[in-house]
């Protein structure tokens, strides 16, 4: 039997749970590092690694059954929209019943990952000391844990006189932290709907600030969750599209009517919005609408349009930064949150190295990750080949023309991809990789070195 190759994999969130049970099962050598002292990652709310973005109140905007392995159902017990605390619990449940927790070495983070000069292999140099090595390298450590500020800081930011904070950094742990503040949120994705409308609840007044507008789904049409709606591969992009906006349309109206801007994009072309709750607190002015922050002066926020408000915390929803602490800049980085992939899993420069759950899904990332991991036990056991250098390179360059034409310009969709359109387009390039192999041979791309 030929040996297969030892693999590491870096974190133990919802993706590299996936891409760890995978391996394991494959009869892959693989070991995982984990920096918090439990798996479940972004889904830990107060994670003692310091990199959850969770809040105490956060629930999932993706239903259960479309964000649940396809081979471990979340219980049927879960409402459609857990709450984080019962996503933690799934993932540890995973864990068990996969019996991969001895897989996983916690409170250990990577400071290191390099490749040796001499062969290629990985050397991974852990906290507190030790190096280990590796033939393959999966990197799962998240995309929403490094915080982005407003790029530049707002003008006067330095000396406002009140509290400033994003996001990541709201834990929702005391229940009168906003309360009888002026509060102003920065941002119209799904953190700064949560937020504003908690804190509507407590504050003495909240504004909504946007530097665009976004088209807002609720978690539910006509009694079924939204995201269950138009969502089949075979149905093509613009039919999808054109049965969203109608019933958004029916729905909802337009975003003027409740004073929001008018998104300057169709519905599919940004990351859209999923919120139940921030209309209503709009419509009732608990919620106010703002455009854009300005600059800050003193204990004020002054907006695009002149207006201005007296504000004692102002919350900056502002997204994450890709970044990749344990690799030297000049071997792998992602400025501007660009990282060039073949289909955001293979590097088209590095045979080695792969990545699982680096994407921004119309959806869930979970499924994903797991159809990515069993996609790369099948390279890297030689089932799967991949095309050749110059037909990736190609594919990439097709791929980020697409999202060029179709997405918003922004750092937040430099990884965007449609949950079921990649689904099948991963399910046809196993197949077609696959056939690739066999005529090859079946050779191993990454062979165990001694």
């Amino acid at each position: 039997m030929t040996p297969l190759p030892k693999v590491c994999v870096i974190g133990a969130g919802s993706s590299g749970i996936a891409a760890i049970k995978a391996l394991h099962f494959h009869g892959f050598d693989v070991q995982a590092y984990e920096a918090s002292d439990r798996v479940g990652g972004n889904w830990v709310w107060r994670n003692k690694n310091g990199m959850s973005s969770s809040y105490r109140s956060l629930h999932i905007n993706t239903s259960r059954e479309r964000m649940e392995y396809s081979d471990f159902p979340m219980p049927k017990s879960y409402p459609d929209f857990p709450h984080h605390t019962h996503i933690a619990r799934y993932f540890d449940d995973y864990v068990e019943h996969f019996g991969i927790r001895d897989r996983i070495a916690f409170e250990t983070r990577v400071e290191h990952a390099g490749r040796r000069p001499e062969d290629g292999t990985w050397e991974v140099a852990l906290e507190g000391g030790g190096t280990e090595r590796y033939d393959a390298l999966l990197v799962a450590n998240g995309h929403h844990w490094d915080k982005r500020m407003p790029e530049p800081a707002f003008p006067g930011a330095e000396a406002f006189t009140g509290l400033q904070l994003h996001s990541h950094d709201y834990t929702g742990e005391d229940p009168n932290f906003f309360r009888d503040q002026r509060v102003v949120v920065l941002g119209m994705g799904n953190s700064a709907m949560d937020i504003a409308v908690e804190a509507s609840f407590s504050a003495e007044t909240t504004y909504l600030a946007a530097r665009r507008g976004a088209h807002i789904l609720p978690k539910y049409l006509f009694g079924k969750p939204t995201d269950q709606f138009g969502g089949s591969a075979k149905i093509p992009f613009e039919v999808r599209r054109k049965l969203f906006e109608g019933m958004l349309k029916l729905y909802s109206g337009d975003m003027e009517r409740y004073g929001l801007p008018k998104p300057d994009h169709r519905f599919g072309d940004a990351h859209p919005t999923v919120s139940n709750d921030i209309l209503s607190r709009v419509a009732h002015g608990e919620v106010v609408p703002k455009p854009n922050i300005a600059r800050l002066d003193g204990d004020r926020v002054i907006f695009a349009d002149g207006t201005s408000v007296e504000a004692d915390i102002v919350v900056y929803c502002t997204g994450y930064k890709v970044t990749f602490p344990f690799f030297d800049e000049d071997l792998i980085a992602a400025p501007d949150n660009e990282l060039p992939l073949y289909r955001r899993v293979f590097h088209p420069e590095i045979e080695n190295v792969f990545f699982v759950g680096l994407l921004q899904p119309l959806g869930a990332v979970m499924p994903i990750a797991e159809a990515q991991s069993a996609w790369l036990c099948d390279h890297l056991a030689g089932r799967y080949a991949l095309p050749p250098r110059p037909a990736m390179l190609a594919d990439i360059a097709a791929d980020r023309r697409r999202m060029a034409k179709r997405y918003v310009a922004s750092k937040r969709h430099t990884m965007q991809v449609d949950f079921d359109d990649y689904m099948v387009a991963v399910a046809k390039e196993r197949v077609a990789g696959q056939k690739r192999a066999a005529a090859a041979g079946n050779p191993l791309p990454v062979p165990p070195r001694a």
